[in-house]
């Protein structure tokens, strides 16, 4: 048995060109960024040239991307950014209740703080009703924030026309962009977006570095108080390894071609499934609008954990999980109203650029042992 990984929605491996790029700032970049002097000088330019790439990936300006260290911090930026900077006595912010925990849990703690917050719902394919964001909002709300590709079933958003209706009330937006940046186009223009969200180890960096892009003009109090690094953003001494690390994994996020093979791969794969397990494998998601690389299944009245479990070899994860003896749905899944004995059979298969055709061939093949 070979290893076989289908889990890029939860890491990827870093790029060898991202790799490079490190070795050469661990050798040279060792100054702090912000000294003048000739050992700062080099660390601050891949610092700044990383920021040039970011802003090229999203189409912005370099001067609108704070670096972060993940998508964590810059979900809990965005949020916690705009209610601390906000003047309003109980300010409303709208999301989906399909969210990744990263936005719920900073929701959950600024309710706590006089918060109000309403979760709109959405449809069986995870997708949310821009009429209902339409009728959401208040003079209260200060921020609507609404992942721009759902994580687990790789659903995508209708961002542009929740941007649009927001913009029309003077709303911000933010997308948190983890799953899609280098899969499926990600300019904030077209996206209409004032604030998002990406994660470097989603698109072959490492661990550990992200970015926010904030829209010029846009007040956030800043996440971490300290020096004036980011333009005041955020502080802590920038790291020219990581940072240089996220602008190569930018410069070649850019490049989506590789994604229409991947998607084929992902649609092969899916045939494949059907024509084996007929009507006891079903779809979770949307079965067009729905990230390239993700195809998230679910083997009826079977346990996807389980599942897994037989063949552990492939890395791949599951919608469900069992606590205490009981299997309990994800809270997307349960969100979308999938039903349970559906639900708990749930496997999410996420492709990268590295997945060939044998590795899918291969994976129907151990499943079709395992479950027959």
């Amino acid at each position: 048995m070979r290893d076989i990984y289908l889990d890029f929605n939860a890491s990827t491996p870093v790029a060898p060109e991202v790799a490079e790029i490190m070795r050469h700032a661990l050798e040279t970049g060792h100054g702090n960024p912000s000294s003048s002097h000739w050992a700062g000088v080099p660390a601050r330019q891949m610092v700044e040239d990383a920021r040039t790439r970011v802003a090229d990936l999203l189409g912005c300006l370099p001067q609108e991307t704070v670096f972060t260290s993940g998508g964590s911090e810059a979900n809990n930026h965005a949020l916690k950014g705009v209610f601390f900077a906000n003047e309003k006595e109980r300010p409303h912010f709208i999301t989906s209740s399909a969210e990744h925990p990263a936005i719920v849990a900073p929701l959950r703690f600024l309710e706590r703080l006089g918060a109000r917050v309403t979760w709109l719902p959405v449809d069986g394919t995870g997708l949310v009703d821009p009429d209902d964001l339409r009728r959401a909002i208040t003079p209260e709300t200060v921020l609507v924030t609404i992942m721009h590709a759902n994580n687990e079933t790789g659903a995508i958003q209708p961002i542009a026309e929740c941007a649009a209706i927001a913009r029309e009330h003077g709303v911000r937006l933010h997308t948190d962009a983890a799953q899609s940046v280098g899969k499926i186009p990600t300019r904030v223009d077209d996206l209409g977006v004032d604030l998002l969200t990406m994660a470097g180890h989603k698109f072959h960096a490492p661990k550990g570095v992200g970015a926010l892009f904030v829209r010029d003009g846009l007040q956030l109090e800043p996440f971490i108080h300290g020096a004036g690094h980011e333009s005041g953003r955020r502080a802590g001494t920038e790291s020219a390894v990581l940072t240089a690390a996220l602008g190569v994994a930018a410069r070649l996020a850019a490049d989506l071609a590789p994604m229409e093979q991947v998607h084929g791969l992902r649609d092969r794969f899916w045939v494949a499934l059907k024509q084996t397990f007929g009507d006891s494998v079903v779809l979770n998601g949307h079965p067009e609008r729905r990230l390239p690389n993700t195809l998230n299944v679910s083997f009826v009245e079977r346990v996807g954990a389980e599942i897994l479990a037989a063949m552990p070899e492939v890395a791949a994860s599951t919608g469900s999980a069992c606590h205490s003896g009981r299997i309990e749905l994800s809270p997307v899944l349960e969100a979308m109203g999938v039903e349970p004995r559906v639900g708990m059979g749930a496997v999410r298969f996420s492709l990268g650029r590295t997945t060939t055709a044998d590795e899918v061939d291969h994976v129907v093949a151990r499943l079709r042992r395992v479950l027959r």
